[in-house]
């Protein structure tokens, strides 16, 4: 079985290709991420992907494949009972979850939640709902300036979100805050998958800008794929929200990133250098700016972005080097409300080496990844966790 030195994965954040065969139970049946937005575009100019075979495995709109494809692909199907970015991510690498983490669209969170953040926060919580955080940034940031209080809200997604003003709030104040709510939300009746750390700058309504300090408080996965590489002693490189992700577990080197572009960017720079093991890259703009706020367009021109560096990447890609591109759920911007959608995402793998392009079968779980980059490395996978290996098919 041929090894590959260096494996990189890259997640484009909530490129689904296609509701699955559940997604009615979540309200999904019919989201189409990719597709509706190349029948909305009618063309992209993704002359990589499409190269790599992206058209062959999802055709839409006026585009299709190509006839010789230079990489395998297929469709996956997530085994896992949820549709958020950290179950999608810690499936790839050999988590199944069973129990969906909670979410508080409706109503926000409970007031015995809130009394207990605010009495050991030191401070009075304003928002509380869903929402989306630009606008309730708008909405509440003079207020919070003016009067100290806090912003907290949630999404459609299992996360409870803080925003503060860089220059009122404090970023370590912030962060202190986050460390409070990821610890109180370990409680089962408020488990959430993440807390996260919204800062802000600006002085009044039209000039508030969120910026790059984002900091996710995630759970701590059970050992992964991640923590099997490390321990053999390879290299473990998290490029964007990938530590926050695994709480930093089974990683040995992290690169933050202030946009997609620049993950691509830092992807690119890591290509040149030297390492024996992993790269895992999630770009979050994809999900973050522009599918969560129904951005046909701008979801568009962030893929056509990303193929531009998706080239640069190929050029520098090395013999022993192994790219795999996919995506941890669906968004589809042109679908109902603001949720992620149940989809089936896409798995495309590409080395200079490879004998061969074309299609595989579809697989039932993302975990092919995680076993195959074991099996690639000749580490075992954790007790508990679960996929079947393609690396035979990779080479």
């Amino acid at each position: 079985m041929k090894q590959y030195k260096r494996i990189f994965v890259i997640v484009l954040d909530s490129l689904g290709i296609g509701s699955m065969p559940d997604a009615a139970r979540f309200g999904d049946d019919g989201a189409d991420t990719f597709g509706h937005i190349l029948e909305r575009r009618g063309t992209l100019d993704i002359p990589h992907l499409r190269r790599l075979g992206m058209l062959n495995l999802h055709p839409a709109g006026e585009m299709n494949g190509v006839e010789k494809p230079m990489g395998r692909y297929m469709r996956m199907a997530e085994a896992s009972s949820s549709k958020d970015t950290m179950t999608g991510h810690w499936e790839m690498m050999g988590i199944r979850t069973e129990k969906p983490f909670h979410t508080f669209t409706e109503n926000g969170f409970p007031p015995d939640l809130i009394a207990e953040l605010e009495k050991r926060c030191g401070k009075r919580v304003i928002g509380n709902k869903s929402a989306s955080g630009t606008a309730i940034i708008e909405e509440l940031g003079e207020e919070e300036i003016r009067t100290g209080a806090m912003i907290v809200y949630t999404s459609a997604d299992s996360v409870l979100q803080i925003c503060g003003n860089e220059e009122t709030f404090d970023l370590e104040n912030l962060y202190r805050c986050c460390e409070i709510a990821r610890d109180i939300t370990q409680k089962e009746e408020w488990r959430v998958g993440r807390v996260i750390a919204r800062p802000y700058v600006g002085k009044k309504k039209g000039e508030f800008r969120r910026t790059s300090n984002r900091h996710d408080y995630a759970l701590k996965p059970d050992p992964t794929a991640l923590n099997a590489l490390k321990d053999g002693g390879y290299d473990v490189i998290g490029v964007g929200k990938i530590h926050d992700i695994f709480c930093g577990e089974g990683i040995t080197e992290t690169y933050h990133s202030d946009s997609s572009v620049h993950g691509m960017e830092q992807t690119i720079a890591i290509c040149k250098k030297d390492f024996h093991g992993l790269c895992f890259v999630n770009l979050v703009d994809f999900d973050a700016l522009w599918g969560h706020r129904r951005d046909v367009e701008g979801y568009a021109k962030e893929i056509e972005k990303f193929d531009r560096n998706l080239g640069i990447l190929l050029e520098e890609m090395r013999e022993e080097d192994l790219l795999i591109l996919t995506a941890d759920h669906g968004t589809d911007p042109t679908w109902r409300g603001t949720d992620h959608t149940r989809e089936h995402v896409p798995f495309l793998a590409y080395a200079k080496s490879m004998t061969q392009g074309g299609a595989l079968e579809p697989t039932d779980t993302f975990a092919v990844i995680g076993a195959s980059i074991a099996e690639n490395f000749g580490v075992e996978m954790p007790r508990g966790t679960i996929g079947h290996s393609v690396l035979q098919d990779l080479v």
